[in-house]
């Protein structure tokens, strides 16, 4: 009796520092509209803020956002992204041991996206079905309260800002007989009515990494001289 008593006042101890946890977690968030760490290859294209909402039209794209505040330490979340891998979301910096992954919500992603922005600094989305401006408000004012951002995959009414990834095009093959090596892409970010802002990325560069295109023609040379190697 003894033993099963000192048991349950363990567990009952275990949950109680879960919960300080969580209240620290909260206290220590963002304030509104305060910068987030945001990934160094996105820097002068997009800088994330706290009660921010942002529409990503693909994964790679969002879980680049995702990338910045997670690994300066912040909790994140991901919702109804199946899909989500884990190895790549790794390579380029997301914390896995503060994430929180719902992959199948079904109906109730709306529910799991709110209670998430209470314990979670960035959460990533992909909702179920059309979300209706009204939909979108009431997360937003949530997102605001809490000193969170949200990073939606697809289309997200009255977005911040819209991140979409253009002009991919695959570096190494050679005439046919080499390796893909590396990728470039365009981000354009688009905010209102401002002219978008838009920056070529190596996703991923020659070295693997995800990173600006700073000297595109040496990249490629170093390429083109591994490849003859």
């Amino acid at each position: 009796m003894g033993v099963v008593a000192g048991i349950d006042r363990h567990q009952r101890l275990a949950q109680i520092e879960q919960l300080r946890s969580k209240v620290r977690r909260l206290e220590q968030k963002p304030g509104m509209g305060a910068e987030l760490a945001t990934h160094a290859a996105l820097g002068g294209v997009v800088q994330l803020r706290a009660g921010g909402t942002y529409a990503a039209d693909s994964l790679s794209l969002a879980m680049l956002l995702m990338a910045g505040p997670s690994a300066a330490g912040e909790w994140s979340a991901v919702v109804g992204v199946e899909d989500f891998g884990v190895e790549a979301a790794a390579e380029l910096g997301v914390d896995l041991e503060r994430t929180i992954v719902v992959p199948r919500p079904k109906d109730s992603w709306l529910e799991a996206t709110a209670a998430l922005v209470d314990v979670t600094t960035l959460v990533l989305v992909r909702p179920t079905g059309r979300v209706t401006p009204a939909v979108a408000e009431k997360i937003g004012a949530r997102l605001r309260t809490r000193g969170a951002a949200l990073v939606a995959l697809g289309d997200w009414p009255r977005a911040d800002v819209r991140l979409r990834a253009t002009e991919p095009s695959w570096v190494g093959l050679g005439a046919g007989d080499g390796h893909l090596r590396a990728r470039r892409m365009v981000v354009e970010a688009v905010r209102g009515t401002a002219p978008p802002r838009r920056t070529a990325l190596w996703f991923p560069g020659p070295d693997g990494a995800t990173r600006k295109v700073m000297e595109p023609v040496a990249d490629i040379a170093d390429l083109r001289k591994q490849e003859s190697a």
